[in-house]
This record gives structure tokens, C-alpha cells and sequence, in this order.
């Protein structure tokens, strides 16, 4: 990989021999594997069994996750916040394992709308919950640093199964506690 950005870099009409280039293919190449590391992430292992018995059957909503994803049309970053509920249904999932679900696939080559759908199934997978809302907000670098230039634009995108997608109450509940800041 740090042989094909210091073509990339060359093909701009730089100095790659310059101080300040000297080390960026390599730096480059390392964020790069960082940015993309949900590839190499295993959901056992990501969980590592933080599943634990409850009776509660009460919504459960972990609020202002950040993350940060590639786009997979420009390799720019969109930037933004994730908010996962769900419904228990005889067990819980450690509170840190949710925003590690987020990392796992924001830490991808991504669509926004394919992101939200995977932490949904994911969280419904894992927990086996009655239903599971996901909520992401973020900013796109592709709309605001080329084409448009929109810098003020930002996207939301839900995922809603089982009774989240069923129920117009637990929806509601959802999104109004949401709101309640």
C-alpha cells in the first residue's frame, strides 16, 4: 500500500523526494489499514461474551456514539454520531459492545444507509433483542469538500426491525427519547 500512494502522491506532479513527503506514503498507508480495520474485526471477539440474563424488557438506548467511515464512492470520510436501541429479550449486551458494533463496521469502506442496516442486524444477531432501532447522522466530506459543496448539508438514515419496524409506539418512544436532550 505505500508503494501505491507514493504513486499517487508522484501523480499529482509532487516531489515525493521533498522533507515533508518523505514519510507519507508509509504514514498514509498506515491510516489507511486504520481507517479500514472492520475488515480484520471479528464479532466474537469484538463481543467477547458480554451478553448477560435480564428480565428487563425496557428499551435500551446507547445515545451520541461517534464514528467515522470511508465512502466507498470517494474514499473521503463522512463523520457523525449513531444512536442504537433496542428491546431485551432475556439478555443485555455490555454497554461498551454496542459502540464497538459501530467501530466494527464504520471502520469500512461504507455507504451511510448499508452502515445503519449492518449495526441493526448486528445488534438483532447478537442479542436476539424483540427489536432493534439505529439512527446515524453524519457529514459527508464527499458533498462538502467537492462536487456541491454543501458545507452545512448532513445525513440521517434509519434502520428499524422487529418491533421497532412494527410497533408505531416503540418507534415513537424511540425517537422522542432521542430528542429529550
Amino acid at each position: 500500500m505505500r508503494d501505491q500512494y507514493l504513486k499517487i502522491i508522484e501523480s499529482t506532479g509532487e516531489d515525493v523526494n521533498r522533507p515533508g513527503l518523505l514519510d507519507t506514503p508509509q504514514r498514509a498507508a498506515k491510516a489507511f489499514e486504520y481507517l479500514t480495520s472492520g475488515y480484520h474485526m471479528d464479532l466474537n471477539e469484538v463481543i467477547n461474551d458480554a451478553l448477560f440474563p435480564s428480565d428487563s424488557e425496557e428499551m435500551v438506548i446507547v445515545k451520541d456514539i461517534e464514528l467515522f467511515s470511508l465512502c466507498e464512492h470517494h474514499l473521503l470520510p463522512f463523520i457523525g454520531k449513531c444512536h442504537v436501541a433496542y428491546i431485551p429479550n432475556g439478555q443485555v449486551l455490555g454497554l461498551s459492545k454496542v459502540a464497538r458494533v459501530v467501530d466494527m463496521f464504520a471502520r469500512r469502506l461504507q455507504i451511510q444507509e448499508a452502515l445503519a442496516q449492518q449495526i441493526a442486524s448486528t445488534i438483532q444477531q447478537v442479542t436476539s433483542a424483540r427489536g432493534v432501532g439505529v439512527i446515524v447522522e453524519a457529514k459527508h466530506m464527499c458533498m462538502m469538500m467537492r462536487g456541491v459543496e454543501k458545507q452545512n448539508s448532513s445525513m440521517k438514515t434509519s434502520a428499524m426491525l422487529g418491533t421497532f419496524r412494527t410497533d408505531q409506539a416503540t418507534r415513537t418512544e424511540f425517537l422522542a427519547l432521542l430528542n429529550n436532550q
